[in-house]
Formats: structure tokens, C-alpha cells, sequence
């Protein structure tokens, strides 16, 4: 049922093949890039698209801008799985305690996160990576620890609904302790939203990475970036328009897959939306 109601969702399914196609260039990087992606050639700078077999032209140093954009998939790949991921397991954490247990604890626990929410995610981001070097682990590191609210609200929604259904006190009464009815009777069926939100948090990761990068706060060069990438052809836009369209491209592409493959999982896992 699930499965037919995904095909029949064109948007959707042109998502995950979208995404399964980054994959495949992420991994692939080594073999498919054209060109090595630093490598500069005083003699190919500012090569239009096709020509000198640089498929999508050369940048101000002479390097391939098709080989550094598939080299710049598998860092958005990396940066977007690892920092959703360590915003899961946050949120994940955070949210089943305040649900489960209530009171006091999720009064606590919620207040920390409707602090976290007053301040601006992205000025945040830029004030700690402005502290810290700016690297891709600590990029990763830093977004993730700072996108798990929404996550944590979602679950802690979700335990205060099911704690109270028939499983939840059967478990109870045959003298499951409160980690095992949390981790191992509640929280799978609390994950249809946290997949949802998982989705499009790859892709706000994916775009802040992009930010901070643009800005230079990002992966540094000569590591390729599809960020530094758009930073690199910032200046020469107006006669080497192939070094800044083609990367954001690339974003425009990966973020709206991500996304339409988050509005499909939704109208799946939400019963609520059924007609």
C-alpha cells in the first residue's frame, strides 16, 4: 500500500532517484571526475563550457569546475548525513525523556529547548565556527548540535500520545523497565515524524553548509565545496557565469530532491493525510 501510494507520488520518486544519482556521484568521485579537481593550468583559465574537454568550463586558476563539483557531492553527502545524524540522536534523546517522564523533567528539558530556539540558528552557527577552526568535521559537528530541537519536540509529542496507549501499560505491568518500554516499545513507533524531519534536515545541512562556506567560514580550499565553489565565481560572474551557475545548480537540484522526497514520506507515514 505504502509503496503504491509512493510511486503514484511522481515528485517524490524523481527525488530519491535524484538522490540515489548523488550517491552514486558522491562515492564514485575518483572515477567519474574528468579532471583533477585542484590541479591548476595556467593555460585553460576561464575556459567556457565544452571547450578544451572541460565539460562545464574552467575556473579563475584553470581547474575543471565538472570534476570539482563532483567532488564537492560527496562533501554535502557527508556534511548532510553526519550533522542530521547527530541532531537525531539528540533529539531523539532529549525529546523521549521529557515525554515519557513529564512533570518537572520535561518542564526542564523543554525550557532548554525554547531557549536554544530564541537564538538564530545560522548566527549561531557563525559565532561558534568564528571561535573554532573551520573545518568539515567541525561544520558537521557544529550544525548538528544545533538543529535537534525541532526533532526533540516531534518526539516528545509523539511519547506523550503513546504513553498512554494499551502496549505502553502492558509493558509496565509485566515489570519492563522504563529504558526498555522507552527504547524498545515507544520510540519505533514514534519515528514516522523523526524520517520526515531527518529528510529536510539533510537539506537545511546541506544549504547551511553552503552558506558557511560561501562566506569562507566552511571547508577550506583547496578541498572543493559546492559553497567555495559559488565564493570562487562570485567576482567574475559577469563574464564567467559557468563558475557560480553550475554549483548552484547543483544545490538548487540536491536541496529540492531532498525535499520532495521529505512531502512524499509524509503523505505515506501520516495516516492523518489519508483520503
Amino acid at each position: 500500500m505504502r509503496k503504491t501510494k509512493f510511486k503514484q507520488n511522481k515528485l517524490a520518486f524523481f527525488g530519491i532517484v535524484i538522490i540515489f544519482a548523488m550517491f552514486f556521484v558522491g562515492i564514485f568521485a575518483p572515477v567519474l571526475s574528468p579532471h583533477n579537481p585542484n590541479k591548476i593550468n595556467v593555460d585553460d583559465i576561464f575556459l567556457k563550457p565544452f571547450q578544451n574537454n572541460h565539460i562545464l568550463g574552467t575556473d579563475s586558476l584553470g581547474r575543471d569546475v565538472l570534476s570539482r563539483i563532483i567532488w564537492g557531492t560527496r562533501v554535502s553527502i557527508k556534511v548532510g548525513f553526519v550533522a542530521t545524524g547527530i541532531s537525531i540522536i539528540i533529539g531523539i534523546f532529549i525529546g523521549s525523556i521529557a515525554g515519557y517522564y513529564g512533570k518537572r523533567i520535561d518542564s526542564v528539558l523543554m525550557r532548554f529547548v525554547d531557549m536554544m530556539l530564541c537564538f538564530p540558528s545560522f548566527f549561531l552557527i557563525l559565532s561558534v565556527v568564528a571561535i573554532t577552526k573551520p573545518c568539515i568535521t567541525n561544520i558537521m559537528i557544529i550544525i548538528g548540535l544545533t538543529s535537534w530541537m525541532g526533532i526533540a519536540r516531534l518526539v516528545r509529542g509523539e511519547f506523550l500520545s503513546l504513553k498512554e496507549r494499551e502496549f505502553t501499560q502492558a509493558a509496565k505491568i509485566m515489570g519492563a523497565s522504563n529504558m526498555r518500554i522507552i527504547f524498545r516499545h515507544i520510540l519505533p513507533n514514534a519515528m514516522a515524524p523523526v524520517y520526515v524531519a531527518a529528510t529536510f534536515g539533510i537539506a537545511g545541512a546541506i544549504l547551511t553548509e553552503s552558506a558557511l562556506s560561501f562566506l569562507g567560514l566552511g571547508v577550506q580550499p583547496p578541498t572543493s565545496s559546492w559553497g567555495n565553489l559559488l565564493s570562487t565565481g562570485k567576482s567574475t560572474i559577469e563574464f564567467a557565469w559557468w563558475i557560480t551557475a553550475f554549483p548552484g545548480l547543483a544545490i538548487l537540484i540536491t536541496v529540492l530532491s531532498y525535499n520532495l522526497l521529505g512531502e512524499g514520506l509524509r503523505d505515506i507515514l501520516d495516516p492523518r493525510l489519508d483520503r
